[in-house]
């Protein structure tokens, strides 16, 4: 019997083996969600470099948000990691979801990222 935790790996690896098939040379804007909170980074994986980094534990969040588990801390994460992608000169991203589903705080964060100015 496989154990959830290499299900959850197992996905993930797929999601991101078709991200990186699919993307062509663009940076991938990761999502990690934990129970707590919520990290985006953007990633160009031909250099392996963080271009970009973003999570509700950053100063200027934690003081803004009563908390990081929600959809709204996750629209600002979105926010503020397409802010910071602009003034790395990063327009266009592929989204990494990982192996969680394109909804609730995942959503968020996509949609925020969007209103932010990133294309993906």
């Amino acid at each position: 019997m496989v154990k959830p935790k290499e299900r959850f790996e197992r996905r993930k690896r797929r999601t991101r083996w078709w991200i990186r098939k699919l993307a062509g040379g663009k940076p991938r804007l990761s999502v990690f969600r934990s129970n707590k909170h919520i990290y985006a980074q953007i990633i160009d994986d031909e250099r392996g470099h963080t271009l970009a980094a973003a999570s509700t534990l950053d100063r200027e969040l934690r003081e803004k948000l009563p908390k990081g588990s929600d959809k709204a801390a996750a629209r600002e994460v979105g926010l503020l990691i397409a802010r910071r992608a602009r003034e790395a000169g990063v327009e266009r991203v592929v989204f990494d979801r990982g192996a969680y589903k394109y909804h609730g705080r995942v959503k968020a964060l996509a949609e925020g990222a969007r209103e932010g100015g990133l294309q993906f």
